[in-house]
């Protein structure tokens, strides 16, 4: 098992990559949380490890309770918050109680925005089942609902107590799921370590086949990763926005669709081929950085370009201007220099994004 902290001084706390379930309920103590615990988590997830959790919480001293939210992107919404709320509410929770996220990151996101808002803020434990929640949505307290219009346009800075990390989980996920959490894995060698991204590379079959060793190195540096930045930038003011490579594409692409036909990492996957294209149209990186992200994104089974559906240029534009990352009305991109650094930029001509959501569709930019 590996140790990695988040470092923001009162809030800070530990991520725990290649734990047991079994122990959950004894780190917990160790935190001296309070003795209520609510379990947030979904159908196909509950079915494999809620009874494990429960029994772990139950034998270290626990009340223990559970909230069922339905499998999907669509039912991160507030009227799913307010079911966990009312069930908090019947069960008698007070300040002292915890909410725990046991899932993937729309259970995540859901679960903490429940614990930041019931009472004004009780204490979140993340457990995530998926590798895209391991390696990033669990990690740095962004917690959020969906709008029909935005995703996560309703949330706050949440920071969890503690996040428990049991690789064994990544077993029982589909491989397209499993496929899903790469995404995220390859978007932290783009922007920070282009040693990853080789290794990456080099390893991407072995760690589609679940090896053991290598997932728990990797999924521990994807958390260093993203720990250091969030500890030089919890709220987004400048650095941490260099997290949202490949989602202003990616945002859009989900609620055009919403959120039927293209997961959060596929989605994410073809923002980040759409925001290196965007770079070599402005001149700022070279072809062999999106001919070698691709590669590796093919290598992984996720897609790098939009099929099957018609694409409303007028559609993309109004769900890019209503994400999150816009300044003063201007759409921010996050664009890779080299492998390892990225630029954020917030003058790229509508255009050339225009050209890119083509090419994204039917070939090169020109």
């Amino acid at each position: 098992m590996r140790t990695v902290k988040v470092n923001l001084k009162d809030r800070s706390y530990k991520i725990l990559v290649g734990a047991d379930l079994s122990k959950l309920g004894s780190a917990m103590r160790a935190l001296k949380l309070g003795r209520q615990v609510m379990i947030v988590t979904n159908p196909r997830v509950g079915r494999w490890y809620l009874a494990k959790v429960e029994k772990s919480l139950e034998q270290n001293g626990y009340s223990v309770y559970h909230t069922i939210i339905p499998d999907g992107e669509r039912y991160k919404s507030q009227e799913s918050a307010n079911k966990i709320y009312a069930k908090c509410l019947r069960s008698g929770f007070d300040r002292g109680g915890t909410i725990l996220a046991l899932g993937g990151g729309v259970i995540g996101d859901l679960a903490g925005f429940a614990a930041a808002t019931f009472l004004r803020g009780i204490s979140l434990v993340q457990v995530p089942t998926t590798l895209l929640s391991q390696v990033d949505s669990s990690v740095g307290g962004k917690v959020a609902v969906n709008l029909p219009d935005g995703k996560n346009m309703i949330g706050a800075f949440y920071q969890p107590k503690l996040v428990y990390t049991d690789l064994k989980t990544l077993q029982t996920l589909p491989a397209k799921e499993f496929a899903n959490g790469l995404a995220e894995v390859i978007k932290y060698g783009i922007i920070y370590d282009k040693r990853l991204f080789a290794y990456l590379e080099k390893n991407i079959l072995c760690i589609k086949k679940l090896d053991a060793a290598i997932l728990e190195k990797v999924i521990s540096r994807c958390c260093e990763i993203k720990a250091r930045v969030v500890a030089l930038d919890e709220r987004e003011k400048n650095l941490r926005a260099i997290l949202n490579f490949g989602h202003t594409f990616g945002h859009a692409l989900e609620g055009i669709t919403q959120y039927k036909k293209y997961k959060h990492g596929e989605a994410v996957a073809i923002g980040m081929v759409g925001a290196a294209k965007i770079a070599e149209c402005l001149k700022l990186n070279a072809e062999e950085i999106t001919d070698r992200l691709e590669k590796l994104l093919k290598e992984a089974e996720l897609p790098v370009s939009i099929r099957g559906i018609k694409i409303s240029w007028a559609d993309y534009l109004r769900f890019m201007r209503h994400d999150k990352k816009v300044l003063a009305g201007k759409i921010r991109f996050v664009l890779p220099v080299e492998i390892g650094k990225v630029k954020i930029v917030d003058t790229v001509p509508l255009s050339v994004i225009k050209n890119t959501i083509v090419s994204l569709t039917k070939g090169s930019c020109k």
